[in-house]
C-alpha cells in the first residue's frame, strides 16, 4: 500500500493570512512540525510499516506553530549580516574557510538553513558577528570593522541583555539609546537602501534568575530598553521582532526552563522560536507576492 507523504509544502509556504496573529502563529501546534520535520527523513520507514491510519504523538506540551508564513523577498545574494552578544555569537567560526562552523548554533544558523532550504535559487550570503559579552557600546566600537565594510543588504541587531546584567542598578537608558541610534544611522548612511530587523532584549525567570527578586533586577532593566527598541524600529522603519512577548507567551505553555536555560541564554528550542518569531515578521514585512 503507497504511503502518503504529510503535506509539508502546505505549511512552508502558506500565506501570512491564514496564519494565526504574531505571538500564536509562533506557539502553535508541535505534533504538526514533529510530524513535518522528521517526514523526509522517515520516508522509507513509513513506506514499510505504515498500517493505512496516521498516528500523531498523544502529548501537545506547548502550541508551538510549524513554518507559517511567505518567503520574504531578497534579492539574488543578499547580504544578511546578525549582530549582537553571546545569544547571536554561538561560537560561530572565526575561521571564514571552515564552512562546518562558520555561522555557530544560535537563532542565525536555523534561519540560514530553513532560507537555504526554501530560496536556494536566492543565493543569499549570511553572516553572524555577534560577539559574546558585548554591550551596545561594544558594537558602536567595531561597527566599521564587523558591520560597515561587510556592505549588508539586511541587518539583524540583538543587544541589551550585557548592558542590563552588568547595570542592575540602572542602566543609562539616553546613552544606549544613543549608541543604538549611531549604530542604525551610520549603517543607513552607508546604505540608504538598507532593510532593518531589530530584537527585544529578553530574560526569563530560569536558572540564576529563578529567583524572584533577581529576576525582578533583571527584568525591571530589559523593560526600560524595550520601548527604545520600539522607538528606533518605527524612526528607521524597521522590522521589530518582539523577542520578550514570545518567550513570556512559551513559558505559559512549558516552565521558562524549557526554552531559556540560565535565564539569559536560549536552548535550542529558544533559538527556533526565535528562528521563527524572526521568518514571521521579516516574511510579514517583505513578503513575495
Amino acid at each position: 500500500m503507497a504511503c502518503k507523504l504529510p503535506q509539508i509544502e502546505r505549511h512552508l509556504s502558506a500565506p501570512a493570512d491564514d496564519c494565526r496573529n504574531p505571538i500564536q502563529n509562533i506557539m502553535n501546534d508541535r505534533r504538526e512540525f514533529l510530524r513535518n520535520s522528521f517526514a523526509a527523513a522517515s520516508i522509507a520507514t513509513l513506506a514499510t510499516g505504515a498500517s493505512g491510519q496516521d498516528q500523531e504523538p498523544a502529548v501537545k506540551p506547548s502550541e508551538v506553530d510549524g513554518y507559517c508564513y511567505r518567503l520574504p523577498k531578497l534579492k539574488q545574494g543578499c547580504r544578511l549580516l546578525f549582530q549582537g552578544d553571546s545569544i547571536t555569537d554561538m561560537q560561530w567560526g572565526r575561521n571564514e574557510k571552515d564552512r562546518n562552523h562558520y555561522l555557530g548554533h544560535s537563532y542565525v544558523f536555523l534561519i540560514a538553513a530553513r532560507l537555504g532550504v526554501d530560496m536556494p535559487d536566492a543565493q543569499l550570503d549570511i553572516y553572524n558577528r555577534g560577539m559574546s559579552g558585548h554591550k551596545v557600546g561594544d558594537l558602536r566600537g567595531r561597527w566599521k570593522k564587523d558591520a560597515i565594510d561587510m556592505k549588508p543588504d539586511l541587518l539583524c541587531i540583538l543587544i541589551g541583555v550585557n548592558d542590563v546584567g552588568k547595570n542592575l542598578n540602572g542602566v543609562d537608558v539616553k546613552s544606549w539609546e544613543a549608541d543604538y541610534r549611531f549604530l542604525l544611522h551610520a549603517s543607513r548612511e552607508a546604505n540608504p537602501e538598507l532593510k532593518l530587523v531589530l530584537l527585544d532584549p529578553f530574560v526569563l525567570p530560569s536558572g540564576r534568575l529563578s529567583n524572584r527578586d533577581s529576576y525582578k533586577r533583571w527584568r525591571d532593566q530589559i523593560e526600560r530598553l524595550i520601548p527604545i527598541v520600539v522607538r528606533l524600529s518605527e524612526e528607521f522603519d524597521a522590522v521589530h521582532v518582539k523577542t520578550q512577548e514570545v518567550f513570556d507567551t512559551a513559558a505559559k505553555a512549558g516552565s521558562p526552563g524549557n526554552w531559556i536555560w540560565d535565564g539569559v541564554h536560549p536552548l535550542p528550542q529558544g533559538h527556533e522560536l526565535i528562528a521563527r518569531s524572526w521568518l514571521h515578521e521579516v516574511s510579514r514585512n517583505w513578503g513575495s507576492s
